[in-house]
């Protein structure tokens, strides 16, 4: 294995923004420019949004489950502690570098959690599904050779494996850097050091080995270099659009508490939803300590009993020593993750107790979870709404002087480039406009258009 010269942690935690070159070194401050991204995402229409995206079950009725909002929001939680441990761990380690710049790390790693979401379109992951083979398979793979015809064979095929692998990940990038009509340079203008945060996977498309998760689409691609080369990333690849580089560093916590969220508040969603039992629900949740730890656990509260309390207690002791397992796992092989050297995730390399248990989750998860007839019913209307939405509105960007079509584009906010003198933006503008809509905007659009309701008159 070629060795590569390590990242530095002096460059890695940058004050420098996206399409404002000046850097500003104001961590002392009352409120930091990391902070200041934070702020900036928390008060983001993008971000109030994801109150009504689904997560993994149908938007809340009678009984509250995590939406794509509150989901966000406990992963920004865990990551900022696993980044506060993690920097206290490396100021001592690190007397040469700046005692101010690590005590950043928590902040950035929460801001990158707030919006490691923000690209995935309605109905969870069935959206994405839906956008994938609606190109690959569906009415829309008769735009492959259209935009061959228009920017050639190479770029093309960048083109539409972006699209037929569509992924949020690379979308949540593109919208808080692609400068949208009417918006500045820059997009949000995020640190370098949030945006990096947030792109688990550091490579286009072609790289990604047919699966549907990449860091960034080819016009982003750009930015990502940016980014990447102003923060000393380790390059691996960089040849036309074959561009990889080694992950940045505090996007593995974000991985790991996206990971640790979801995985353990599926299990809590799924026994609130009674799709699974308590007994069920405490087994798979004490299975991550020893048996003397369990006993610990299961009696540390004998005056109380209710079992929705306990279930409660055990997932925060769950995540308290996730968190600190993945701390350990991260400054155990700091060498190796500035290298650009390291495999897999935190969560992979934990203990096997740890591990073994966190795997017996997510199969449960699959088996019993994410194919309930709750689930799955979400995932079928939700890959009909995209799809009929997809189908009519990129008609229409083909077709725009047809009388319907322009009622259509019409219906479309002027931010997104609908009207772009090509056809691969015109198609682009489409894709930002309906992964941006909210499940019920979508359910509520679908409707209009289909003539299952009208507006009062």
């Amino acid at each position: 294995m070629t060795q590569h010269k390590p990242m530095e942690w002096a460059r890695l935690i940058s004050s420098t923004r996206l399409g404002r070159p000046q850097a500003q070194t104001d961590f002392a401050e009352y409120r930091s420019v990391f902070q200041r991204d934070y702020d900036r995402l928390i008060f983001s229409a993008p971000f109030r949004r994801l109150q009504n995206k689904t997560q993994v079950f149908p938007l809340p009725g009678s009984v509250f489950v995590h939406n794509r909002l509150t989901h966000s929001l406990e992963v920004a939680c865990v990551g900022r502690s696993m980044g506060n441990d993690t920097a206290r761990i490396l100021t001592k380690r690190h007397p040469e570098v700046d005692a101010g710049l690590f005590a950043q790390l928590g902040t950035i790693v929460s801001t990158a959690c707030l919006a490691h979401d923000l690209g995935n379109p309605p109905f969870g992951h069935s959206g994405e599904k839906a956008i994938a083979t609606f190109f690959s398979e569906g009415k829309g793979a008769r735009f492959r050779k259209m935009i061959e015809d228009e920017v050639g064979a190479e770029k093309a095929d960048i083109l539409w494996q972006d699209i037929t692998r569509f992924d949020g990940n690379a979308n949540a990038f593109r919208l808080l850097t692609h400068q949208y009509e009417g918006r500045r340079e820059g997009g949000y203008v995020m640190t370098y050091s949030t945006l990096a945060s947030i792109v688990k996977y550091p490579y286009s498309s072609v790289l990604s080995g047919g699966k549907s998760k990449f860091g960034f689409f080819c016009s982003e691609m750009p930015f990502f270099r940016e980014v990447a080369e102003h923060l000393g990333l380790v390059k691996i690849a960089d040849e036309g659009y074959r561009l990889r580089y080694a992950r940045y560093p505090l996007a593995y916590f974000v991985e790991a508490a996206d990971d640790i969220c979801y995985e353990i508040m599926d299990i809590e969603d799924a026994y609130k939803l009674h799709i699974i039992t308590a007994d069920q629900t405490r087994d798979l949740l004490l299975n991550f300590f020893d048996p003397a730890q369990r006993q610990t656990i299961d009696t540390n509260y004998p005056s109380v009993t209710d079992i929705n309390e306990r279930i409660i207690y055990m997932r925060s002791c769950v995540i308290n020593a996730i968190e600190q397992e993945c701390v350990r796992v991260f400054t155990d092989n700091e060498e190796q993750i500035l290298r650009g050297e390291f495999e897999g995730s935190l969560i992979k390399h934990v203990n096997p107790r740890m591990r073994d248990a966190f795997a017996q989750c997510a199969d449960f998860a699959v088996e019993h979870i994410y194919r309930s007839r709750e689930v799955l019913d979400v995932e079928l209307a939700g890959y009909k709404i995209i799809d009929t939405l997809l189908e009519l509105f990129t008609d229409a960007v083909d077709n725009p002087h047809k009388v319907y079509s322009q009622r259509l584009i019409d219906r479309v906010s002027s931010q997104y480039q609908i009207n772009a003198p090509t056809l691969h933006e015109r198609l682009t503008g489409v894709l930002d406009f309906i992964t941006g809509m909210t499940d019920v905007y979508a359910l509520d659009l679908y409707r209009k258009i289909l003539g299952m309701s009208l507006p009062n008159i």
